[in-house]
């Protein structure tokens, strides 16, 4: 969506900014004190003024100092490209970008195809970020260190996870102008209710040197997640939906929700949906 698209966006309300957002925030049902996983994109919340920095600043303000604010940071260039389909790479490359990627910093690495938020979230100041290759994410707030860390290069969904340990704070989840295509928390139920895996590969960092490591992943597979929080929704669960600025945004409990994925997806098959 282009700045003029968003600028039409806003006609009815007019831009957005700092406090409106955090005065749209509020009236969702965010709180002081809160652990939020948020995922957010900014072209659909029309004209921010400030942009990423401005949506930042209304959540850190909404959840204040004993707030914890995290949002997911993946990197899911750093696959092995056998496995790439959008678009694919030629085979007789595979080996050259394996030998040639180079190893996830947290500190550096960018948050590819997650969002101008998400990626001005991880270089902002006191944010804390898992060490994973490719599924990290980012957190800010007293609970920032215990979410981030450990997270293991296998399983990087489930249990032992940060979104094991944001569904244990009894976190919430909030979609900013985006569906359940994007709600990553999702993916914890998966892990609890499937054993199926597949290989991946990252470079990484072992003994102090740069080696490409082949690991285990769970399949993970988000198209059925909307048909999920619509059944959630059908049989009462809680949640809450409103305008954030000119989009539409959405507020779950983590524990909840993935309560009742994961229950959905053993009656119903993880993948059939």
């Amino acid at each position: 969506m282009s700045e003029a698209d968003a600028i039409a966006r806003s006609a009815d309300r007019g831009p957005a900014t700092v406090a409106t957002l955090v005065e749209d925030l509020r009236a969702l049902g965010a709180t002081e004190g809160q652990t939020l996983i948020v995922h957010t994109s900014l072209s659909r919340l029309g004209w921010v003024a400030g942009g990423p920095v401005a949506v930042i600043e209304a959540l850190i303000t909404v959840l204040g100092d004993a707030g914890t604010l995290v949002m997911p940071t993946h990197t899911t260039g750093l696959t092995d490209p056998s496995g790439w389909s959008n678009p694919p790479v030629p085979e007789s490359w595979w080996e050259a970008i394996r030998a040639a990627m180079p190893v996830f910093d947290p500190a550096t690495t960018p948050a590819d195809k997650m969002g101008a938020v998400a990626e001005a979230f991880r270089r902002y100041p006191d944010t804390a970020r898992s060490n994973h290759p490719v599924a990290s994410f980012a957190a800010r707030g007293p609970l920032a260190g215990s979410i981030t860390a450990p997270h293991p290069l296998e399983d990087a969904f489930g249990d032992g996870s940060p979104l094991g340990r944001l569904y244990a704070h009894q976190a919430s989840i909030l979609l900013l102008g985006v569906g359940h295509d994007n709600n990553t928390s999702l993916h914890l139920a998966e892990a609890r209710s499937s054993d199926r895996w597949r290989d991946q590969g990252s470079p990484i960092f072992e003994g102090g040197r740069r080696i490409w490591r082949t690991y285990r992943e769970r399949h993970h597979d988000s198209d059925g997640f909307a048909t999920i929080a619509k059944s959630y929704a059908a049989e009462g669960g809680w949640f809450r939906e409103g305008r954030i600025g000119s989009g539409w945004a959405s507020l779950y409990p983590v524990r909840a929700l993935v309560d009742f994925a994961t229950g959905w997806m053993v009656k119903n098959g993880a993948t059939d949906v």
